[in-house]
């Protein structure tokens, strides 16, 4: 990644990994599209290659990535979906004209349009969020137990019973806050 951004945390799934673009959100929140470039960087490795990106299509791909994040919040609890963000991920599903091709070796890629492509990709990541959303994958929306993270995550374990948004860093971040608590003498202290 480039020097003095932090990384990419990427899953399986499109959209939550879009929303994990904004990470901490409960704690010291940590940007990790802070600049049209970078938007730039997060959708040329998630396959939706772009040139550039202007400010303001940036401003447009958070307004989206914070709207999947609220409305994958309500489903992972059950609440009503907030029409304000269900009507956003909607605007920019239907407002992009990317196509499904396949490849020769048998797989899916995106092509986007010459003439908007940041809004191309913003438009698939909504109907990937879309998808999800409306349970027309097999797994389920869950939130991250940290409580500085509460990212929303689509678990896919056999168990459904996944409890952090990446094991690599929220997994092993509350691990080892009780592992330090238990040998001060204080278990309750990392939960």
């Amino acid at each position: 990644m480039r020097a003095g951004f932090p990384d990419f945390r990427l899953g399986n799934v499109l959209a939550t990994s879009f929303t994990g673009t904004l990470s901490e959100r409960h704690g010291n929140a940590v940007e990790r599209i802070p600049t049209p470039q970078r938007l730039v960087d997060w959708l040329a490795v998630n396959g939706l290659a772009v040139d550039s990106c202007t400010p303001a299509q940036l401003g447009l791909a958070r307004e989206l990535r914070e709207s999947i994040h609220v409305v994958a919040t309500a489903a992972a609890i059950r609440a009503p979906l907030p029409a304000s963000a269900v009507q956003v991920i909607n605007d920019r599903s239907v407002q992009g004209r990317a196509a499904a091709v396949l490849t020769a070796d048998g797989e899916r890629l995106w092509r986007l349009g010459s003439a908007s492509p940041v809004e191309d990709a913003l438009s698939v990541i909504a109907a990937d969020a879309i998808s999800v959303i409306a349970g027309e994958r097999d797994g389920k929306l869950a939130l991250c137990a940290s409580p500085t993270c509460q990212a929303a995550f689509f678990d896919t374990s056999r168990s459904r019973t996944r409890r952090w948004c990446d094991m690599n860093t929220c997994g092993n971040r509350q691990k080892k806050a009780r592992f330090n608590a238990a040998h001060r003498g204080d278990p309750g202290a990392a939960e």
